[in-house]
């Protein structure tokens, strides 16, 4: 007689087995997109009277959805108060030109920070700042995405908290009247897998696949193009005042630079408590010990400070490449003069753009003639183009006027500028306490992040259309049209013939091949499934087996643990997956290709040392 889990399967439960094969097929063609395959899921299984549409629709309700899409908004403001920027540039710098040190210190990084905090937040946060590090180091982003992933999966294998399947094999083992898992009991197995993944993926970077270099955009024209075309090198000149000279503690006004004969001051450097601030030059301006202007010189006759020689200003010098290392503080724009423009037939003076925007006119061109000499008493045209200086939420705030300039074009660098940088510190207390409070546990995860992104559109770390653009849509309808199956496969008795099958091996089979077959079962649950009900599934189903033996019920607890850990396999057995789907340009055969190698290698890992450690 057959055991009951190899008996021709029930009518429901072939239709669930057929959806899901298709779907998998679906996604290994990767035909059509993965997002419609999900919708097609939620279509279907309906069809089959296992479950209601509305319990096939109920992902979008889902607070883990709910969840991912709340921290996507969290990460976009991370992005634009130039938080995401600067540990990106961290990592570059201690990088170099080392794409291998480049992976370890990604791997690391989102493993540390994963295992205090939700993985599937800390991949959402680090998408940006990684795409914006392969852009500028011209890595193919793909190289970076998947080593991303999985060392934020295996950050569930470091602490309890790292991920939800270690609190239900914990909180099991309680309801048991065993002890439980302690705080790094995980930690033993986490590392040396950590380990061994930074190293597989430094040396199979090559053949991870997914989306190639991002080729700069040729039609996009960099500072240091625009330095050239209008010769700024040469039209600008900088002046620093020395200690104890004349103009410490004078108001701009005094040095009388509305002088036909005097350089107008363009912009005025000034150290900070950490580095220097770029600010727009008033009359009222008070200059300070240690401030450097910036002045046009252009037409000026003479050295550059010879007009302004005894205020005790010393010179400076000022390449090109000036602009460039301050793209992040100062920017420059195109912008030009339309026909009905009360501008026109003014002259650059009179136009008063330093007045009444906070910008400076360091360049003109008549038609494709720039003007070179002094600009100040320079007639505007309709149809010139102005060159003008300042910083980029001046530049930006132009950008939505309308009537006087129209704005042509900004360069490259404008791409990579953090519009509400000065809003970062309150981006960081906000992540912070939200971070600490989930590592508290005073409130659900969702209440948490959704708390945050409140606090952070108020305090103007992140805009509505940011907020709305930075949710993943492909990446949520995904992971809302696999929920389904959990409940699909749990109603029709799919999951139940698995492990009554698992079962009849224990009186067979020694703990060490129990041991494998329970991570493998869970690894093949965690395919279609997630990770969390992977575990309350498989939790009471081990520690069954451990009783059947008569052994300790934590060697087959920790190996559930580790196994819904190890979901590395496909784009979709993982929410952290499913985020780097996308941006990683991936198909769904690269995981199969990079995960299912190292999947082995962990089962090995766990084989060996879970039995030393937690003995039977």
């Amino acid at each position: 007689m057959l055991p009951d889990s190899l008996l021709p399967l029930p009518t429901d439960l072939a239709l669930v087995v057929a959806i899901l094969i298709a779907a998998v097929t679906m996604f290994a063609v990767n035909r059509p997109r993965m997002d419609v395959v999900a919708v097609m899921v939620i279509v279907a299984l309906p069809l089959t009277g296992v479950i209601s549409i509305s319990e096939a629709l109920a992902g979008f309700s889902d607070s883990n959805v709910i969840l991912i899409a709340a921290l996507f908004v969290v990460g976009e403001a991370l992005v634009q108060t130039g938080v995401t920027q600067r540990i990106g540039d961290w990592v570059a710098a201690r990088a170099g030109r080392s794409e291998a040190r480049l992976i370890f210190l990604l791997m690391v990084g989102a493993a540390a920070l994963s295992s205090i905090m939700s993985s599937t937040g800390v991949v959402a946060i680090f998408i940006p700042m990684v795409l914006r590090i392969a852009r500028s180091a011209q890595i193919a982003p793909g190289r970076l995405m998947m080593p991303l992933s999985m060392a934020a999966l295996i950050s569930g294998m470091l602490t309890l908290i790292g991920t939800p399947p270690n609190l239900i094999v914990h909180g099991e083992l309680v309801r048991r009247g065993e002890e439980g898992f302690g705080f790094f009991d995980f930690t033993p197995f986490g590392l040396p897998i950590l380990v061994l993944a930074i190293l597989y993926m430094i040396a199979l970077r090559r053949f991870i696949g997914g989306a190639a270099v991002i080729p700069p955009d040729p039609a996009r024209r960099s500072l240091g193009d625009w330095v050239d075309e209008f010769d700024l090198a040469h039209r600008v000149a900088r002046l620093r005042v020395a200690p104890g000279a004349r103009a410490t503690g004078q108001p701009l006004s005094a040095l009388e630079l509305d002088a036909p004969d005097r350089p107008a001051v363009l912009a005025i450097e000034r150290n900070g408590s950490r580095n220097a601030d770029i600010i727009q030059p008033h009359p009222d301006t008070v200059l300070r010990a240690g401030d450097v202007l910036m002045i046009d010189v252009a037409g000026q006759e003479g050295t550059p400070d010879a007009s302004l020689n005894c205020w005790g200003l010393v010179p400076l010098g000022l390449s090109g490449g000036w602009f460039t290392e301050r793209a992040r503080e100062m920017g420059l724009a195109q912008a030009m003069v339309p026909p009905n423009s009360p501008l026109a037939g003014q002259s650059v003076a009179g136009a008063r753009f330093p007045a009444r925007h906070d910008l400076s006119v360091i360049g003109l061109r008549h038609g494709a003639r720039p003007v070179p000499g002094a600009l100040r008493d320079e007639l505007l045209r309709p149809g010139d183009t102005l060159l003008l200086m300042g910083t980029w939420p001046d530049i930006h705030r132009l950008r939505d006027r309308r009537g006087e300039v129209v704005m042509l074009d900004l360069p490259g660098e404008a791409d990579d500028v953090a519009p509400r940088a000065r809003r970062a510190p309150q981006a960081l207390l906000v992540v912070g306490l939200m971070i600490l409070g989930m590592v508290i546990g005073v409130a659900p995860n969702v209440h948490l992040v959704l708390l945050a992104c409140l606090a952070l559109g108020l305090f103007g770390c992140v805009t509505m259309t940011g907020a709305y653009g930075a949710m993943h849509m492909k990446s949520l309808v995904l992971i809302v049209g696999m929920l389904p199956f959990a409940l699909a496969l749990e109603r029709t008795g799919g999951v139940d013939m698995a492990a009554a099958g698992l079962i009849a091996l224990a009186g067979e089979a020694s703990p060490r091949v129990l041991l494998a077959a329970i991570f493998l079962t869970t690894s093949l649950f965690s395919l279609f499934i997630s990770n969390t009900a992977t575990a309350v599934l498989m939790a009471p189903v081990a520690m069954a087996v451990a009783d059947s033996l008569g052994i300790s019920p934590y060697p087959f607890a920790m190996t559930v643990a580790l196994a819904a850990s190890a979901a590395f396999m496909t784009p979709v057995s993982s929410p952290v997956n499913t985020l780097v789907l996308g941006p990683g340009g991936y198909r769904f055969v690269d995981f199969v290709r990079i995960g299912l190698p190292f999947s082995a290698i962990t089962l090995a890992v766990v084989i060996a040392m879970v039995p030393v450690i937690l003995p039977f």
